[in-house]
């Protein structure tokens, strides 16, 4: 039994109140969160690069080839173990991670040692971008309005990489993002209209409201 046995409903620390509508749930795929975020084969590239140099360094002053492949081995126990870890992580984070899409806001739950779920109501959100990997796997970053911010720290790795100040959360790694971007276009834009018809002189709308379709823009690495 998990803590998230626990959960009212799943990846969500309570019941939706009266009129809000789960429309989306999903997680992300942990071999590219392994990948993208905790970049496991990019540090396999910089073991192996580290192996050869040591390897070369060796021959090159005259040591035997048996002794030179041995000198490496210790290289390699620890390329091993660190990509290990990291992979490792990847799956934890991606287990315990959920991201909901409801017709009122985005919530992202995550945490390792300790569960938290952060909310992010439609009326903060300034605008979403997309990002696709190969797969149908991609990042959805959610940018906010002025004054709206979450911690980059607690919020990694959920956020979009290098942002530090007026950090961005992130659906992260989802599969089929194209379908869980849709339901968020959709899902703004109904938002939007609501609001549009629940205080008609309003103009222009705030926040949530208006958001543009979609769009792809690219998103780095880390």
């Amino acid at each position: 039994m998990s803590e998230f046995d626990f959960e009212p409903v799943h990846g969500l620390p309570e019941h939706l109140p009266e009129g809000e509508v789960l429309r989306w749930q999903g997680a992300p795929k942990w071999r590219a969160l392994a990948l993208r975020a905790f970049h496991v084969r990019k540090v396999g590239l910089y073991f192996g690069l580290l192996i050869l140099a040591r390897f070369a360094f060796d021959l090159g002053d005259g040591t035997s080839l048996s002794t030179a492949l041995m000198s490496g081995s210790w290289l390699l126990a620890l390329a091993l173990l660190a990509m290990g870890i990291l992979t490792l992580l990847a799956w934890l984070y991606g287990r315990s991670t959920v991201y909901t899409i409801t017709n009122k806001r985005v919530v992202i739950r995550f945490g390792v040692a300790l569960s938290i779920a952060v909310n992010i109501p439609f009326k903060v959100i300034e605008s979403a971008g997309l990002r696709r990997y190969g797969g149908g796997v991609g990042d959805i970053p959610l940018g906010l309005m002025g004054g709206q911010s979450v911690n980059y720290i607690v919020m990694w790795p959920n956020v979009r990489p290098w942002r530090f100040f007026n950090a961005q959360p992130m659906l992260r790694c989802v599969p089929d993002v194209d379908t869980a971007a849709e339901i968020l276009a959709e899902a703004l834009r109904a938002s939007a209209d609501a609001e549009q018809e629940r205080v008609p002189s309003e103009r222009p709308a705030q926040g949530g409201q208006g958001i543009p379709p979609m769009n792809a823009e690219p998103v780095p690495s880390r």
